[in-house]
């Protein structure tokens, strides 16, 4: 958890946002499972991806350290295209490596619970790397729940990966700010 006081600022991520954005994704791509794609995302295609988040009405926000740096960005999406899905998102957040283990996940997790809830979502959905334990433990925090994995669906590096899939109902999930302290 994060350091009293020392939290990150929240806040909806803006085209000059974008650079780190792609910085800290095309880190996660290269050095992490998190992604399971093998080539960097280009700035276009990152301003694509930003671009059609705010068209369909969904956030992208962006913590900020007290430098003034993104140090980590997430966003939710629809989790399926067809209306009975309508009302559940899928979200990611993705933390640069430099401020990994100081709240920032978990600052953006609970600012995009509360977001998707107010937003009259009821199910948010993640889809993790079954052994990537710092995320699974994160969403546990949180309350989500483990709805299972499918097992060798994912490569990357030579490697099968399994995706596990955890859910959380929004409509259980208390309006009151967390500390993270």
């Amino acid at each position: 958890m994060g350091v009293p006081g020392s939290l990150p600022l929240i806040r909806e991520a803006g085209p000059d946002d974008l650079p780190a954005i792609l910085r800290i994704t095309n880190d996660a791509i290269e050095n992490t499972d998190a992604l399971w794609i093998t080539t960097p995302f280009t700035l276009e295609q990152r301003r694509q991806w930003f671009e059609d988040r705010l068209v369909k009405g969904y956030p992208v926000l962006v913590a900020v350290d007290t430098a003034g740096e993104v140090a980590g960005y997430g966003s939710y999406g629809s989790f399926r295209a067809y209306e009975g899905y309508a009302r559940t998102v899928e979200h990611s957040v993705y933390v640069a490596s430099s401020h990994q283990r100081r709240g920032v996940g978990n600052s953006l997790l609970h600012a995009l619970i509360n977001h998707a809830r107010d937003a009259g979502f009821h199910v948010m959905v993640a889809g993790i790397t079954a052994d990537n334990a710092a995320s699974v433990a994160m969403h546990d925090e949180f309350g989500f729940r483990n709805c299972g994995t499918l097992p060798q669906v994912g490569r990357k590096r030579g490697r099968w990966l399994d995706l596990l899939f955890m859910t959380l109902c929004l409509d259980d999930f208390p309006t009151m700010e967390k500390d993270f302290s």
